[in-house]
């Protein structure tokens, strides 16, 4: 493959990961805006779409995704955009809030999909010797969503409407279907031939289980605390939906600001890294919450949590691909799946807590959830040094 075909795939691949990812945390911000076009509909009522698109992506991960072997990772992910695009479409034109939260639903079948297929589909066309630079590049994608798709679409909402935000995300999306389209024609999509199995046998994997546990509790605290940042910013704070978007950007500039200290856990080990990086990430959200009633210090604390975000998302992804090469898409279809179960879970469970205490709380229990993370790899940490002076 020729440098200049690589890097327009990288670009795709880059891009779509930015309009999932934007689609997945953009009502965050607008919630208010778009409870208000609703009649009897509250902020906490709206993020209820977004509990619904995990439910639909983590549904999808584990039942749909599998079969990308089958049909060819690029097809599948031209698949779902193709879907994805008409439930944006369907999301834009939502008379009411049901209407809204089942389009939201049908996103997350076709994120399911596409994320796995996203990641494979790195893999392929990574040079060799490169596959993790690679990867890091498409990751961007995130850092794209929060950076342009987010704090654009809390001022689109702001300026014009939000159904505008839903409407150009659609037409985002149907751009990339006929470059995908284009690009498969000149490049048919190689299949694996192998069959679809159940991701759930690969919970027999050594190792696999308590990571994906870690997964959940580190999901769990990021989507209950960022799901009604907007909502305390706009409804608590009494600021615009435009600076309640500022507060994506922030965390959006740590995430990727923080990004060359990635060689730091190439260079010393995901064991001897991980304790730090969670420690700080416990710190974050205690942060979070004392800083959670004033709106210019909230969003300075947002960057911090952008930053150490991202080395945590670094050294889990970075984990679970290398516990088991042979079946990668598997586990990332596990990782997938827990993630958006936890994105439901958090959102849904952190619901009460919010209207109940508000953001502060919801932040303090998100420390509280990173805590046994922090625990095991101290616990990792100690063994691997015993065992390596064991070992001299």
């Amino acid at each position: 493959m020729k440098a200049s075909e690589r890097r327009s795939i990288i670009l795709l691949l880059l891009s779509s990961i930015g309009v999932v990812g934007a689609n997945s945390l953009v009502l965050s911000p607008i919630a208010a805006d778009v409870a208000d076009s609703f009649t009897g509909a509250a902020a906490t009522d709206v993020m209820l779409a977004a509990a619904a698109y995990g439910a639909g992506t983590a549904f999808s991960a584990l039942f749909l995704a599998p079969r990308a072997d089958q049909i060819g990772l690029g097809r599948s992910l031209l698949l779902a955009l193709v879907v994805l695009g008409a439930a944006l479409c369907s999301s834009a034109a939502a008379p009411c809030v049901t209407v809204l939260i089942s389009s939201q639903a049908i996103a997350g079948l076709a994120a399911g999909v596409a994320l796995p297929s996203v990641y494979g589909l790195t893999a392929e066309v990574s040079e060799q010797g490169r596959e993790s630079e690679t990867l890091g590049k498409v990751l961007t994608g995130w850092t794209l969503s929060l950076v342009l798709g987010v704090t654009f679409s809390a001022a689109l909402s702001d300026l014009v409407h939000w159904r505008a935000v839903f409407g150009i995300l659609a037409a985002v999306t149907t751009v990339l279907c006929l470059l995908l389209a284009r690009f498969g024609r000149a490049q048919p999509t190689a299949k694996t031939g192998a069959a679809s199995h159940s991701p759930l046998k690969a919970l027999s994997i050594p190792g696999l289980p308590p990571l994906l546990i870690m997964v959940s509790a580190y999901m769990v605290a990021f989507y209950g605390s960022y799901a009604f940042l907007g909502t305390h910013l706009t409804q608590e704070l009494g600021v615009t939906t435009t600076i309640a978007g500022l507060a994506a950007l922030s965390y959006g500039i740590g995430f990727g600001a923080i990004a060359p200290l990635d060689r730091l856990i190439d260079r010393h080990g995901e064991v001897e890294t991980a304790p730090f990086i969670f420690g700080a990430l416990t710190l974050a959200y205690i942060g979070l919450a004392a800083g959670s009633e004033n709106w210019s210090g909230l969003l300075a604390m947002c960057a911090l949590w952008g930053a150490v975000n991202h080395l945590g998302l670094n050294l889990i992804v970075g984990a679970l691909t290398a516990i088991r090469a042979t079946q990668r898409g598997t586990i990332l279809g596990l990782y997938s799946a827990v993630t958006y179960a936890s994105m439901f879970a958090g959102t849904t469970v952190y619901k009460p807590l919010f209207e109940a205490n508000g953001l502060m709380w919801c932040a303090l229990v998100s420390a509280v959830c990173i805590v046994p993370s922090t625990l095991f790899s101290l616990v990792r940490q100690r063994r691997h040094k015993l065992l390596h002076q064991t070992r001299k």
